[in-house]
């Protein structure tokens, strides 16, 4: 029984996680966040009847902050 109790843990904290991102998507359409998205190193085509967007640095930054995050919650959760 153990393991479906560690199992039903990770389950409550990703549900936890998804709320949170969710409740960020929902408040970034009020709230501006003038960098996100638009950083050198973005590629914005655009075409006459296209767009397309690839956000590679905004993606880049935002990998590293996610990591450093998880780093200091695994971190501080060993002890």
């Amino acid at each position: 029984m153990n393991g479906f109790q560690g199992f039903g843990k990770t389950l409550v904290v990703l549900g936890a996680i998804i709320i949170v991102i969710g409740l960020v998507i929902m408040l970034s359409e009020k709230v501006n966040f003038p960098f996100f998205g638009r950083l050198p190193g973005d590629i914005h085509i655009k075409g006459k009847n296209f767009q397309v967007y690839f956000p590679i640095a905004t993606s880049i930054v935002l990998s590293i902050v996610l990591t450093l995050v998880l780093w200091a919650i695994s971190f501080f959760s060993r002890k």
